[in-house]
């Protein structure tokens, strides 16, 4: 079972939490930036980024960079998530896998998942 790493906002992480259990996968989440130094223990095959995380230092797409270098070697997506209008630019910049912009259709982000992890 495939395991999908959630970073973002407490109300959004309801959310996903849903949608991705029920589509069969394994869920962690959480609303702290600083998870993210954590990923060689959770283990994802996906992480799920938010752009602002409320109380980080960090901007999700410095984060995503971070990530992108710490696990060069390893084939680790990161899909950004954001209502930024220049989300395209920030996901491309810090090397994202993808971005989902809010509002989303829940079937389009189920899909799109779904081919970057086959």
């Amino acid at each position: 079972m495939k395991r999908i790493l959630i970073i973002d906002d407490e109300d959004i992480l309801e959310i996903f939490n849903i949608i991705f259990q029920d589509a069969g996968y394994n869920v962690v989440v959480s609303n702290h930036s600083e998870t993210a130094e954590h990923i060689h223990e959770i283990g994802p095959d996906l992480v799920i980024l938010d752009i602002r995380i409320t109380g980080s230092d960090k901007t999700g797409g410095q984060i995503c960079a971070e990530i992108k270098e710490k696990f060069k070697n390893a084939r680790l997506p990161v899909v950004l998530i954001s209502g930024e209008t220049d989300i395209s630019h920030i996901a491309k910049k810090c090397g994202a896998d993808g971005y989902i912009a809010k509002p989303f259709d829940i079937e389009h982000v189920l899909t799109q998942i779904t081919r970057i992890l086959d």
